[in-house]
């Protein structure tokens, strides 16, 4: 069942959303070689204590505050002693909850220098996600936002991820609907005002096809193509999308 929410409950994701994007440009700073992915995570943490807020991933049995991916791992990195190096790409997915609504966002940071490849990987998939955000209207469906991804990723080479998918958000950090990142126009559930939706597209250089590690969290591309990883919370007003994630 999908919860539509009300213009108070929009402005506490907000709140929420925005704390979140905080937190992230805060780590952005801290991205250098010899940082550990670790270090990140536990930044992290006491900015999302220090804002009386509460890391969703442990309340799934996540061994993390945040999810710190590198390189081909996809999404879903478990934070560790790994030491970030020049030419890395990271991708950082915070999802937290203030005042008993949730926030979510993720993007994909260089360390370094690194590869022009690396570079529109990177620009492609984020720029994929606002051609996702554009479909989020009133009226539209859901295939609408999912086929604006796959399009967009599509015409520039690279392959969009379809074992995980975006979802929406509000109370719980994961409601209905599921969004994914490949789809159909016209298709698919009816998107209303009110509706709040965590839309994030995994992009990998070569191939979809992706493997769970044997940590039984991280999920890496089966070619060890680099992959990216961009995400916005997103409401559907009468006036279009909102982007709750910003400041």
């Amino acid at each position: 069942m999908i919860h539509l929410k009300s213009k108070a409950e929009i402005e506490l994701i907000r709140k929420s959303g925005r704390i979140v994007y905080d937190i992230l440009q805060n780590l952005k700073e801290k991205i250098n070689p010899g940082v550990t992915t670790m270090e990140l995570d536990q930044l992290a943490c006491e900015i999302i204590i220090k804002h009386d807020g509460k890391p969703a991933p442990p309340e799934v049995g996540f061994p993390g505050n945040i999810c710190v991916s590198v390189n081909e791992e996809v999404v879903h990195g478990v934070p560790g002693d790994r030491k970030l190096k020049s030419g890395d790409i990271v991708s950082i997915d915070i999802t937290a909850s203030f005042n008993g609504y949730y926030g979510d966002m993720a993007a994909t940071f260089p360390v370094g220098e690194i590869t022009d490849e690396a570079k529109s990987l990177m620009e492609i998939t984020e720029d994929s996600l606002y051609a996702g955000i554009a479909e989020a209207v009133d009226g539209n469906r859901l295939g609408d936002v999912s086929h604006a991804v796959q399009k967009y990723v599509e015409d520039h080479g690279y392959s969009v991820v379809r074992d995980f998918v975006g979802h929406g958000i509000g109370k719980n950090m994961w409601e209905e609907p599921q969004i994914p990142n490949f789809g159909v126009p016209n298709r698919g559930v009816r998107l209303k005002k009110g509706m709040v939706l965590a839309i994030e597209p995994m992009v990998n250089m070569g191939k979809y096809e992706v493997d769970i590690m044997d940590d039984g969290w991280t999920a890496v591309t089966r070619d060890k193509s680099l992959s990216a990883h961009f995400e916005h919370t997103v409401a559907i007003l009468d006036e279009g999308p909102d982007v709750l994630t910003k400041l």
